[in-house]
């Protein structure tokens, strides 16, 4: 295994490998490893307490970043007929069906939400293997297949910075955050607003322990462990 770099290292000792930080001091600590030239996005990791083969202990949603994703967010419809206006009204990049249909089928994705109206999932469903692969396939569960008069509220969501969150085959959560230039405040708020939509997204079928252990990093920094006590009592109020 190849060894860490020097900014590795030097980051790592800003880091108490053995203690758990509360939310505000992690944000704090996680922002001084950023050490790079780019501007590092801080990310979530939960470790769940769930069994990604049980479809009793699925967790999917969505949460809507306060501050946003420090990039300007790409958005795509499928619509046709009325709901292809109000997408167009709304502010969405690019809106179209068959046409946009085709152009993906050519190797196009330069887009970064994906939203589609029901009466469209069946000419987008074709698309499946390619934007399944990229984790941007309109889902019913991910709130971006929508009715026409819910389209507004869904374009100007994935304009503030709305993510998407779901349990993946090693039972972890991964949810971007926020850049590292991003005030503490701003990454404060924003893992709040995720630990909030996750905790309400507890499955029914959930057994035991629901999030074992959390943890924030930058794109190549080295973790921060967060303290469960106080992550998991976040609130926006």
């Amino acid at each position: 295994m190849a060894e860490h770099g020097k900014k590795y290292q030097e980051a790592t000792k800003l880091v108490d490998a053995e203690k758990a930080y509360s939310p505000q001091e992690a944000v704090e600590v996680v922002k001084k490893t950023a050490r790079t030239k780019f501007d590092e996005t801080i990310e979530l990791h939960l470790r769940m307490g769930l069994d990604p083969r049980d479809s009793t202990q699925q967790v999917r949603g969505v949460a809507i970043l306060p501050g946003g994703l420090g990039k300007k967010v790409r958005v795509l419809v499928f619509a046709q007929g009325e709901a292809e206006r109000v997408a167009k009204d709304a502010g969405a990049d690019v809106v179209g069906n068959d046409d946009v249909v085709k152009q993906i089928e050519e190797g196009w994705l330069e887009f970064d939400v994906a939203i589609a109206t029901p009466d469209m999932m069946g000419r987008v469903g074709k698309l499946g293997k390619i934007l399944g692969r990229k984790g941007l396939m309109p889902n019913p569960k991910a709130g971006t297949v929508v009715a026409a008069d819910d389209l507004p509220r869904v374009i100007g969501d994935s304009r503030k910075g709305r993510v998407e969150y779901k349990l993946d085959r090693t039972a972890i959560i991964h949810v971007p955050v926020g850049k590292a230039s991003f005030a503490p405040d701003m990454l404060l708020a924003n893992l709040t607003a995720i630990i909030e939509a996750v905790v309400k997204a507890k499955p029914a079928g959930a057994k035991g322990v629901y999030v074992k252990s959390a943890y924030l990093k930058t794109t190549m920094g080295p973790s921060v462990k967060l303290d469960l006590s106080t992550t998991l009592t976040l609130t926006a109020g």
